[in-house]
């Protein structure tokens, strides 16, 4: 019998911003050749590597979300000054070529500021799966200019600014896919009016890890997550759940 995948830890980044109603989220899409979750809508993210333990009083889980998300699409934040698009690039440039977060943002002065990357969530899937991740995830404001985006070639296909319940309604109707952990996130997201509103909800909770489990109710094989984390749906057949993934 195979051994079953180890449990990488990893970190992802919904970076928000104000737009006149519900907030918008920046979300990606990743490329069919990605060996995760290939095709499927995601906010910006990846593994904690090595060099995310080096800056003092960060948790390598929110330098390692900064670094995806300059990695994935040439934005920043959580960083004073905000970076303008000039350095931006030059980040997103190191970053893609194994340069340390925390030797960048000294040589271009830029402090990371742990108290604007909040966690949101925290997601270990312990089933049968060809890739497993211990994801945190995190909640960060969009600081300054959010343009031009500068999408990682060969990992995300596209970008899109969407509120939580327009990406919902694009999945219902088949026009795109998303995982099981972001279509709980995204059903939880999309409960707030306001980033004021998510902000103060996250903060006034504790972070517990997710584990989901298979579960038969009435017959029907169901995958189920704990009823008292926030998630407005806890319980989705299997068939449903895994529809469409890769």
């Amino acid at each position: 019998m195979a051994s079953p995948s180890p449990i990488l830890p990893a970190a992802t980044i919904i970076l928000l911003r104000e737009a006149g109603g519900a907030p918008e989220m920046l979300m990606v899409r990743r490329t069919r050749r990605m060996a995760f979750a290939a095709g499927a809508w995601v906010w910006p993210g990846g593994r904690i590597d090595d060099h995310d333990h080096t800056i003092e009083g960060a948790a390598p889980y929110q330098v390692a979300a900064l670094r995806e998300l300059v990695e994935e699409v040439g934005l920043a934040a959580a960083l004073s000054p905000h970076p303008t698009a000039a350095q931006r690039r030059e980040l997103q440039s190191a970053f893609l070529g194994g340069a340390s977060v925390k030797d960048e943002l000294d040589r271009h002065e830029l402090t990371l500021q742990p108290d604007k990357l909040l966690p949101f969530a925290r997601w270990a899937p312990n089933l049968d799966l060809k890739r497993r991740f211990d994801t945190w995830f995190l909640i960060a404001r969009a600081d300054g200019d959010d343009t031009p985006l500068s999408l990682q070639e060969g990992e995300v296909a596209e970008a899109s600014w969407t509120t939580a319940a327009a990406m919902l309604d694009r999945i219902a109707a088949g026009e795109a896919h998303a995982i099981f952990p972001t279509m709980r996130n995204l059903e939880r997201l999309a409960a707030f009016d306001t980033i004021e509103a998510l902000f103060t909800d996250t903060a006034g909770r504790t972070v517990e890890k997710i584990v989901p489990w298979i579960e038969d109710r009435g017959g029907v094989e169901h995958i189920c997550i704990p009823e008292n984390a926030g998630y407005p749906v806890t319980a989705v057949p299997t068939e449903e759940a895994f529809r469409g993934e890769h």
